[in-house]
C-alpha cells in the first residue's frame, strides 16, 4: 500500500515533510505501524499528545497522523481530526482480526433445545445449554460456556473460557475476552437468628447490550431481584466487578480494577479510571470523571471530575495533596519556634 492510498483510506489529508514534495510522499510505500520512536521509513505512526511534538520533528518515518494545525515536520502527514481513532484504524488494516470460518467443533456440547444463527462457529469443548439463542455469525471459542436460557445477538464474539450464566441477555456485537463471566451470582446474603450468613438467590439476570465488550476476568454479577443492565457501548477493563442490580449508562468506560458494589447507578459517558471503588446504593451522573484509586462514598453530580478518597473536586484535591506534602516542613517549622518560645527568643 502507499501512503497515498492509505490517505484516501482514512479520509485524511496527505501533506509532504520538510523538503518533499506531494507526488513523491504518496508513492512512498508503508508496511506497517509503529510507535512514535520507532517507526521506520515504512511504517506509520502518529502523535495526539503535545508532548511527543519534539519527537515528531525527527521522525523518519513513513508518515505522521497528526491534527490539521500541527506543525511542518521532517516526515510526510496525515492530518485529520481524530489521529488516535485514525491510527486505530491504520492498525486493523495491517493487523486483520483472524477470521473463525462456520461450523461446529466435534467435542462441542449443544443442546437439542439450543438454536444457532447462520455461520456459527463453535470451537472445541464449547458447551450451549437448553433453550440458548445465538444470532448470525457468532464466534465461540474453545471452552466458552452458555448457561440454559441465554440469548445473544448477531456477531457474538466470546473468547476461550468465557462464562454466561442462566437467562442473560446479551446484543448485537458483545465482545467477551478471555475468562469474563456475565451473570455470577451478585454478593448477597442475610444472617440468620444463629448469626449465620444464609445466601439470598439472585434471580435477576444480566443484560449486555449491543457493542459492549467485557475484558479479561472481570465480572458483571446478576441481581437478586430486577436486573444488572450495562448499556450500548459500554468498555468493561479486565478485572473490573459489577455488583449485582447495577446499570451503566451508554458508552462509559469502567477501566482496570474499578469495583461497583450493588445497585450503582452510573451514567452516559463516564470515566472511572484504574482502582476506583464506588458505595452500593449510590448515583454517578452523566459525563463524570474519577481519576485513579479514587473511592466513591456519595453521590457524584453529572460532569464531575472526582479525586482521592473520599471522592472530592479534582483541583480541591490535587491542593491538598500539595499541602500534605508540606506537612513535614511545616512540622519542622512548628517544632522549632516552640524551642525558640521557650527559649524566650
Amino acid at each position: 500500500m502507499t501512503l497515498g492510498e492509505l490517505a484516501k483510506v482514512l479520509g485524511a489529508e496527505l501533506v509532504a515533510g520538510e523538503g518533499g514534495d506531494a507526488a513523491s510522499a504518496a508513492g512512498r510505500p508503508v508496511t506497517g505501524v509503529a510507535g512514535i520512536e520507532t517507526a521506520s521509513a515504512t511504517e506509520v505512526t502518529f502523535v495526539a499528545n503535545p508532548k511527543y511534538a519534539g519527537v515528531a520533528k525527527k521522525s523518519t518515518a513513513a508518515a505522521v497522523i497528526v491534527e490539521p494545525g500541527f506543525g511542518t515536520v521532517a516526515a510526510p502527514t496525515l492530518r485529520i481530526k481524530n489521529p488516535y481513532l485514525a491510527f486505530a484504524q491504520v492498525i486493523e488494516i495491517f493487523h486483520p482480526a483472524p477470521r473463525y470460518a462456520p461450523g461446529v467443533h466435534p467435542t462441542a456440547v449443544i443442546a437439542e433445545s439450543a438454536k444457532l444463527g447462520a455461520r456459527a462457529h463453535v470451537g472445541a469443548y464449547v458447551v450451549i445449554g437448553d433453550g440458548s439463542v445465538l444470532g448470525d455469525d457468532a464466534v465461540l471459542l474453545p471452552h466458552v460456556v452458555l448457561y440454559p436460557g441465554v440469548t445473544a445477538g448477531n456477531r457474538f464474539f466470546a473468547h476461550a473460557h468465557a462464562v454466561v450464566r442462566e437467562g442473560c441477555t446479551l446484543g448485537d456485537d458483545v465482545v467477551l475476552q478471555n475468562g469474563a463471566v456475565v451473570g455470577s451470582d451478585g454478593f448477597g446474603f442475610a444472617k440468620d437468628d444463629s448469626g449465620r450468613w444464609v445466601k439470598i438467590v439472585q434471580s435477576g439476570p444480566t443484560v449486555l447490550e449491543d457493542s459492549v465488550e467485557v475484558q479479561a476476568n472481570a465480572c458483571v454479577d446478576r441481581a437478586s431481584i430486577g436486573e444488572t443492565r450495562i448499556a450500548s457501548g459500554v468498555k468493561i477493563d479486565n478485572l473490573v466487578q459489577v455488583g449485582h442490580g447495577s446499570s451503566v449508562g451508554e458508552n462509559t468506560l469502567l477501566c482496570s480494577q474499578v469495583g461497583l458494589a450493588g445497585s450503582t447507578v452510573v451514567g452516559k459517558n463516564v470515566i472511572l479510571a484504574g482502582q476506583v471503588g464506588v458505595a452500593g446504593h449510590l448515583t454517578i451522573g452523566d459525563g463524570a470523571i474519577a481519576t485513579a484509586q479514587s473511592g466513591i462514598p456519595n453521590d457524584v453530580a453529572a460532569g464531575a471530575v472526582v479525586s482521592g478518597y473520599p471522592a472530592m473536586d479534582n483541583r480541591a484535591w490535587l491542593r491538598t495533596v500539595a499541602a500534605v506534602n508540606r506537612l513535614p516542613e511545616v512540622l519542622k517549622q512548628l517544632k522549632e519556634q516552640q524551642k525558640k518560645d521557650e527559649a524566650g527568643e
